[in-house]
């Protein structure tokens, strides 16, 4: 047997993503197939904390690639928020030899990278999260699948609500983002939008629009409301008191995060896993991987934080206009 050239390990942290599984087999296979040793890190940080960490084979990651969530589970830990958590994660990962850190997860995920990176603990961050909202790249792991989720569920919603002449007021994740809020909206046809980026809190503007509609003989409505916006079943309340029109409100939830990864969470996350690696072998120290242009790419992980991100205002135009019912208007 070979030589190893080092050791990288590889969490998962934050909110599970589908597509994660996908990102953690390619790193332990190609870190393998690359002469490295892998080691997986049980609940994300507090697993570094708890030594919660083994290492990987090929057969480990086998039958993993299909399924959501994450097989080496997430949590949070208070213990690792401190900086004294940080210095004794730093500290473990010398005395185990680790070389390198991968961590798959969202900003928050990122932050506490950023600050073991501060102790000398060399970093590289895949972006595992449904949101869609880090700087950097124009993908993270988990999205496509959970927008096909909420818009598989909000056609159905849609046509029960056809049935009974109601308008609907439809909840989808995202944090303080409205990226699914807003695909969904066009996917599905959505007739408003309500996404924290954009709306300015004009409830009797949207009351006003639901009413026009109506008298225009739309027998149904949907809206598309952002998790950022929140309060869901209260404007469900309000727009009915206010309309006459029956109103309910669903809230998808985490049914989101769930589920088998879409062909493209499956390809891009085992893609940017790979690059992971191939980013530590060619020597490079805290990156964050990502999709720009159509390309798998590095970026220094400052430099990626001092980045700023927002929604298209095409895309959100084109939402407004595909939303209305322009026949009436003349």
């Amino acid at each position: 047997m070979s030589e190893s050239k080092g050791k990288i390990a590889v969490l998962t942290s934050g909110g599970d993503a589908p597509g994660m599984n996908a990102a953690v087999r390619a790193v332990v296979r190609t870190g393998i197939a690359r002469g490295y040793e892998v080691y997986g890190v049980r609940r994300g940080y507090n697993g570094i904390l708890n030594k919660e960490i083994q290492l990987m084979t090929f057969h480990d990651v086998s039958e993993k690639l299909q399924h959501g969530g994450t097989f080496l589970f997430t949590a949070r830990s208070a213990e690792f928020g401190k900086d004294e958590g940080k210095q004794k994660a730093a500290k473990i990962c010398k005395e185990l030899g680790i070389d390198a850190l991968i961590v798959i997860g969202g900003d928050g995920s990122f932050k506490g990278a950023r600050d073991l990176s501060k102790y000398g603990v060399n970093v590289i961050g895949l972006p595992g999260t449904i949101d869609l909202d880090i700087a950097y790249t124009e993908y993270t792991i988990g999205f496509d699948t959970a927008v096909n989720t909420a818009m598989e569920a909000i056609d159905r919603l849609r046509e029960t609500s056809n049935s009974h002449e109601r308008c609907s007021v439809v909840e989808v994740m995202g944090r303080s983002a409205g990226y699914i809020a807003l695909w969904c909206g066009i996917a599905n046809g959505a007739e408003q939008i309500l996404i924290p980026e954009k709306f300015d809190n004009n409830y009797d503007k949207l009351i006003a629009q639901i009413k026009e509609n109506r008298e225009a003989g739309m027998t149904h409505q949907v809206i598309v409301n952002a998790e950022g916006i929140g309060h869901s079943h209260e404007l469900a309340e309000k727009i009915e008191a206010a309309t006459g029109i029956e109103t309910r409100a669903t809230v998808i939830g985490h049914l989101q995060r769930g589920g088998s990864p879409t062909a493209r969470d499956r390809v891009n996350a085992s893609v940017m896993g790979a690059y992971a690696v191939d980013t530590i072998e060619r020597g490079l120290k805290n990156r964050l991987i990502g999709y720009k242009d159509g390309h798998v790419y590095d970026v220094d992980i400052d430099e990626a934080f001092a980045m700023k991100k927002s929604i298209d205002d095409y895309e959100y135009e084109v939402a407004s206009i595909l939303g209305t019912r322009c026949d009436y208007l003349k």
